[in-house]
C-alpha cells in the first residue's frame, strides 16, 4: 500500500484493490495524482469528499470516467452532485461497502463528515475532513459559531465516539492548521490521547511546513509509538509506502 500527499487535505491511497482519493481540490505541482490515475490500470477509482468547502472539493471529479464518488450530504446539496452522479451520498452514521472498501461516516465539528475507511485486509484509514478542535485565537473566533468550550466539548465527543468503535487506527490524516496559533496541535494532541494511532499524516497546513515540522517534533516525545509523517519539502518525501 502507498499513501501519497497530494495537496492541502488531499491524499491518494494506492493498494491492490483500488485507488482512493480523499478531499481532492487540486493536484500537486508535479501532477502526482494525474500520474497515479493514469497508472492505476483496471483498479476502481474512488473520490471521497468530506464537505463542500472549495479547499476540499473540485467539481472536476464528476467528469472523471468511471470514478466512484462517495460524497457528504452537504457536498451533494451545495455542489449539485446528484444521485445519478454519486455512488453514495453520506450523512454521519451512514455506511458504504463494496468489494474494495467499506466506509463509515462520522460527525465533524465543522460541516460534512469525517471518514473511517476499512480495506479488505483490515487496514483502517481515518480522514478527518474538517473535524478538529477549532480553538481559534480571540481575534479570529468568527471562524466558528460557538464558544471555545462548546467547540472543545463537541470535538472530544466526536473523538470518543470514534475511539469506542476503533480504539486503534492504522493511518490518520488530521489537521495541523497554523491559523490556530499556539493551539494548532490542540486537537491532534487530544486525538492521540484517545485513539491509538500508528501513522499520523498532517494536513490542512496551508503550506506552513516549517511550523508544522516544529509541532511534529513537539508531539514525537509525547507519543513515541506514533509514526509522524512530515511533508516538509526541505527534507521529506510526499510518499509513505508500507
Amino acid at each position: 500500500m502507498r499513501v501519497e500527499f497530494i495537496s492541502h487535505s488531499c491524499f491518494a491511497v494506492d493498494y491492490d484493490n483500488a485507488l482512493i482519493v480523499f478531499d481532492y481540490s487540486k493536484d500537486s505541482d508535479d501532477n502526482r495524482l494525474a500520474r497515479m490515475i493514469a497508472a492505476k490500470g483496471d483498479k476502481p477509482l474512488y473520490f471521497i469528499v468530506s464537505h463542500f468547502h472549495e479547499d476540499h472539493f473540485n467539481p472536476q471529479i464528476a467528469e472523471v470516467p468511471g470514478a466512484r464518488l462517495l460524497v457528504s450530504y452537504d457536498t451533494a446539496k451545495r455542489r449539485h452532485i446528484h444521485r445519478d452522479i454519486a455512488t453514495a451520498i453520506l450523512h454521519p452514521g451512514e455506511d458504504y461497502q463494496d468489494d474494495a472498501l467499506s466506509l463509515h461516516a462520522y460527525r465533524s465539528t465543522d460541516v460534512g463528515i469525517s471518514s473511517l475507511v476499512t480495506l479488505p485486509d483490515g487496514t483502517t484509514i481515518y480522514h478527518a475532513g474538517d473535524n478538529n478542535n477549532w480553538y481559534f485565537p480571540e481575534d479570529e473566533q468568527d471562524h466558528i459559531h460557538c464558544s471555545l468550550s462548546e467547540m472543545e466539548g463537541l470535538f472530544i465527543s466526536t473523538v470518543c465516539e470514534i475511539s469506542k468503535e476503533h480504539p486503534s487506527i492504522d493511518h490518520v490524516m488530521f489537521p495541523l492548521d497554523m491559523r490556530l496559533g499556539s493551539q494548532a496541535a490542540r486537537g491532534a494532541f487530544q486525538w492521540l490521547r484517545y485513539v491509538k494511532t500508528c501513522h499520523f499524516y498532517p494536513m490542512h497546513c496551508w503550506e506552513r511546513w516549517d511550523e508544522v515540522s516544529e509541532l511534529i517534533e513537539n508531539l514525537r516525545p509525547l507519543f513515541p509509538e506514533v509514526d509522524f509523517i512530515d511533508f516538509n519539502p526541505r527534507f521529506s518525501t510526499s510518499q509513505k509506502s508500507l
